[in-house]
């Protein structure tokens, strides 16, 4: 290099670490600490106690706890997914702030940008790709920021909208409570599906739950949100205030453009029922399992193809056809007769296959769907509860989420997979996928997930997010993943199985590959995604990312806020502690 480009050459711009002479000094904490009134913290794991001495009573605990989500909630040294195998592991930021309300949020970004220290945001620690923690980072917790208020007519800061009925939401909630509060109210808020997943984070990717294919997606629901940004302003973002912002936010990934602190959504009228349908059968063919196959990709397009059926359906290696499906605006005797063609079919075919699970209905008052003493009374099969000593009775999770509670990832993908497959001209392709695809991995089928088949306004209303336009023409999101039990590398007895990741992963990319083959554009959730994604920016959001990218540049241009494939993060090394560009 000459000497007059080196001259010119843009200073290389790194973050401090414990240790180095620009981290800050005791003092230094000592007065963040008196600005955020004694909620900062020094962080230390309970995972300290398994290195120290990993056949202890002590570590046992630990590892039988990392299968609580409340537990890991509550613990600030702490993710809900341990770690992705070769991707990344959870570490304990050096010192959090437990932030109670917008003020101590502004405090500890101020702090972190005058001492450029590497910022964390965490609210329920869900995130897969490890976006919620990072070793030798300040951290802003927002989970004690859990307040929920409900509206009976709501207009934006700034607009002059009709008002309409909401509900705000403090940045540190999980949806079992936001639920529950708006249904207790006789309304209902499009969230997650997962009880224990946060409020702000899941609306920040898009947000897809379990009625989406209804109500549409949790970010198309945002009215407005409180954020505070890098320069440490507290902004109102909303459709007439801040606009480029608010529209980044509804969608554009969490922990990328701000610190939401208050979200507020609108809500919807409350449907008489919530219901549920169940089965399991297994082919005893390979031919068999094929015409399964076809025979279901047939009957969804002509019977549940529309905003009453959500969730998912799985196909196994082993020939098993799995249904897991949930449903709205319908009663039990409607849903057992939508679905009977489909159970009379199968019976017809003689021996060619057996029910491994007979089919079940079940509805629930739509009110009580989220309510913990409820559940625990009435549906204790679909519940678990948290079992810490002294833990608040309200604290319930599906129990079809516990694997999930610490889980160490080997692999993850999903794809967008687009309605014309459903095309009669099409279904034999998509068949030949999908069973192509369930010979190396599970596959599932999430139907809520694709927008294709709900309610226009709802379709329009997604749109208008920077989500990935391919989400609204999807009849479903194909997913494939692969996980162990919380894991560790460096705690004997509870270290990753390397050999298995690898060998997962592998089947993993090759099943997803199968399905590809029928997507010429193949998109990803940002939310579920593959760690390891190649054109990140195109799979989460499409021809959105240039304008997504605005965004970063006008309300963060210095880069304070980092993510693994977050707006702007190709412009920092894989940590985010040094600045390439």
């Amino acid at each position: 290099m000459s000497t007059a480009r080196a001259q010119n050459a843009p200073a290389v711009i790194r973050r401090s670490r414990p240790g180095d002479p620009s981290w800050p000094s005791a003092e230094q904490w000592a007065q963040l600490d008196a600005k955020v009134g004694g909620q900062l913290m020094q962080v230390r794991s309970p995972l300290d106690a398994c290195r120290a001495a990993p056949d202890s009573a002590e570590c046992a605990a630990v590892f039988r706890d990392l299968k609580n989500p409340w537990y890991i909630g509550d613990n600030v040294a702490l993710t809900q997914t341990s770690g992705w195998v070769d991707a990344w592991t959870s570490a304990p930021s050096a010192y959090a702030v437990a932030a109670r309300n917008a003020a101590d949020v502004v405090a500890a970004v101020d702090f972190a940008r005058t001492h450029r220290l590497r910022l964390v945001v965490k609210g329920g620690g869900h995130s897969y790709q490890g976006t919620s923690n990072a070793a030798d980072s300040l951290l802003v917790w927002t989970r004690p920021m859990d307040r929920i208020d409900i509206h009976d007519a709501f207009v934006g800061q700034g607009c002059s909208d009709a008002p309409q009925p909401a509900v705000s939401i403090g940045a540190g909630a999980v949806w079992l409570h936001a639920y529950a509060a708006v249904a207790k109210a006789g309304r209902y808020v499009q969230g997650g599906g997962c009880l224990t997943v946060g409020v702000a984070g899941l609306v920040q990717s898009g947000g897809f739950g379990s009625f989406s294919k209804r109500y549409g997606s949790a970010a198309a629901s945002l009215i407005e949100a409180e954020v505070v940004t890098a320069d440490g302003a507290v902004r109102i973002a909303n459709a007439c205030t801040n606009p480029d912002l608010f529209w980044g936010l509804k969608g554009g990934g969490g922990g990328s453009l701000g610190v939401v602190t208050r979200l507020t959504l609108r809500t919807h009228e409350l449907p008489k029922f919530f219901g549920g349908a169940f089965a399991a059968v297994k082919a005893n063919s390979d031919t068999a399992f094929r015409r399964l196959i076809e025979r279901f990709v047939a009957f969804y397009r002509e019977a549940l193809f529309n905003p009453t059926w959500g969730e998912q359906v799985k196909f196994y290696g082993a020939n098993v056809f799995e249904v897991a499906m949930i449903f709205q605006g319908i009663d039990r005797d409607q849903a057992e007769a939508a679905w009977r063609p489909f159970v009379s079919w199968i019976a017809a075919q003689g021996g060619d296959y057996t029910i491994v699970a007979a089919p079940m209905f079940f509805t629930a008052p739509a009110q009580y769907l989220w309510d913990a003493e409820f559940l625990k009374k009435n549906a204790p099969q679909i519940v678990l509860s948290d079992d810490r000593p002294g833990a608040p009775e309200g604290n319930v999770f599906w129990r079809s989420n516990q694997d999930e509670a610490g889980w160490c990832l080997h692999g993850y993908e999903s794809t967008w997979m687009p309605a014309s497959l459903l095309e009669p001209a099409r279904q034999p392709q998509l068949v030949d996928a999908l069973f192509a695809a369930s010979r190396r991995r599970t596959t599932s089928l999430h139907f809520n997930k694709g927008l294709a088949g709900a309610p226009a306004e709802a379709v329009a209303a997604a749109r208008d997010t920077p989500t990935n336009p391919a989400a609204a023409e999807a009849f479903a999101l194909a997913i494939i993943a692969a996980a162990g039990p919380p894991a560790f590398p460096g705690i004997a007895g509870h270290e990753p199985d390397l050999s298995l990741a690898h060998r997962n992963a592998r089947d993993i990319a090759a099943a997803m590959g199968e399905l590809r083959k029928q997507v010429p554009n193949p998109g990803s959730y940002v939310s579920e995604s593959n760690y390891f994604e190649g054109d990140w920016q195109g799979a989460f959001w499409g021809t959105n990312y240039p304008r997504l990218r605005q965004v970063k540049d006008k309300v963060d241009p210095e880069g304070l806020f980092f993510v693994h494939h977050g707006v702007g993060s190709e412009d920092w090394s894989a940590d985010g502690f040094t600045r390439l560009k």
